[in-house]
């Protein structure tokens, strides 16, 4: 018999046991705050210290004040909400049937594409009036949200039915497989370089300031179109019949066709509005930024599904905060820091995330995390 199995125990005191709990509890709580602060923070105390460049009266001088980094905020909030919408698609499949759908980027990028030959096709231009305007990019919007929605159904129905109980890996190939194909369909309706479109609602103009911060139109847009579309879907998932059914599926797919759910419909239903929201996206990515190409949703999609882990995957409020996030650190690395380094801090962000809430900010809504 060895020495160290006669050896007494020590007993950790409970006061102890308990104290060493609060401690973890607090650090994963207020130091995932911390953390998520201390960009800002720092470029807060940086400004109103030492200052940044600036010009006055044409000359070279040091400006003490936040207006920069507001700026730089508003930017990351509309780049963010546009991320936002992203990430739902995938949230929305992955919570319903725990699957990565790698060709959601790239319905976003048909959705890009698909408003930019629309808007043109109906004759929208620089010349438009401003009802002209309005009018032709709701319609723009309709098509667009309809075009993407119907896509996804599509590459449900025939590549991910058929596999619903095959292996794991069978649908995740079968999804790369979609995002190349949609990849090449882009590759052949816009060419293989990026290509500039009209600048409909020039987006870099002014719409009110606020201390010397400027908020574009490009902002405005992003954000005014983002928050009516993710507060109707989550008054649809939540009070309405087929929401309730989408819950249902998501928790227990046979126990739902049990209560005579349609459990093919409904996952149907849930990459409609996943896709919606892409062609959304694309649409307001094409205006915001003035430039589509065939390969814009690859890293779209790899961003946006950042978005979902960091917040949570299969939670909606957990996507938008991830996008919101994520647009507000993009935004910040590429004005200080440099935008080589933006990936590698993006993903150093979600990495530190991920070990101090394992379930994202908000917490899974998955099967396996009940």
């Amino acid at each position: 018999m060895e020495a160290n199995s006669l050896a007494p125990r020590i007993a950790t005191p409970p006061a102890l046991r308990t104290l060493v709990d609060t401690l973890r509890r607090v650090i994963g709580r207020w130091g995932l705050i911390v953390f998520l602060a201390a960009l800002p923070v720092i470029y807060i105390v940086h400004d109103l210290v030492a200052g940044y460049p600036g010009f006055a009266h044409g000359h070279g001088i040091v400006i003490h004040n936040l207006t920069y980094l507001g700026g730089t905020l508003v930017q990351g909030i509309s780049n963010g909400a546009i991320w936002a919408l992203i990430a739902i698609g995938y949230t929305l499949v992955y919570g319903i049937i725990e699957l990565i759908n790698f060709a959601h980027g790239d319905v976003f990028m048909i959705g890009s594409l698909t408003g930019a030959s629309f808007w043109a096709a109906i004759g929208l231009g620089l010349a438009t009036g401003p009802l002209g305007l309005v009018l032709g990019l709701l319609l723009t919007l309709i098509v667009c949200m309809l075009v993407s929605g119907g896509l996804n159904v599509l590459i449900e129905r025939v590549g991910y039915r058929p596999l619903r109980n095959a292996p794991k890996l069978a649908p995740l190939i079968t999804a790369v497989g979609f995002s190349f194909i949609l990849e090449n369909v882009g590759l052949l309706w816009r060419g293989g370089l990026p290509t500039g479109v009209d600048d409909l609602i020039h987006q870099n103009d002014k719409v009110f300031q606020i201390s010397g911060v400027v908020v574009r139109r490009a902002d405005v847009l992003a954000v005014g179109v983002t928050i009516p579309l993710v507060l109707l879907l989550i008054w649809f998932v939540s009070q309405t019949r087929m929401g309730k059914a989408m819950r249902a599926t998501a928790q227990d797919p046979e126990a739902a066709r049990l209560m005579g759910i349609n459990v093919d419909t409904t996952i149907s239903l849930t990459f409609l509005l996943g896709g919606m929201l892409a062609g959304a996206a694309g649409l307001i990515y094409a205006l915001y930024e003035t430039t589509i190409w065939y390969f814009q949703g690859f890293e779209a999609g790899l961003i946006a599904f950042t978005a979902a882990v960091m917040g949570g995957i299969g939670n909606l409020r957990g996507a938008v905060l991830g996008g919101l996030i994520i647009g507000v650190i993009q935004n910040i690395s590429d004005a200080r820091i440099g935008p080589q380094w933006t990936p590698a801090i993006v993903f150093g962000y979600l990495i530190a995330i991920l070990v101090l809430r394992p379930r994202g900010l908000i917490g899974e809504e998955t099967r396996e995390a009940g």
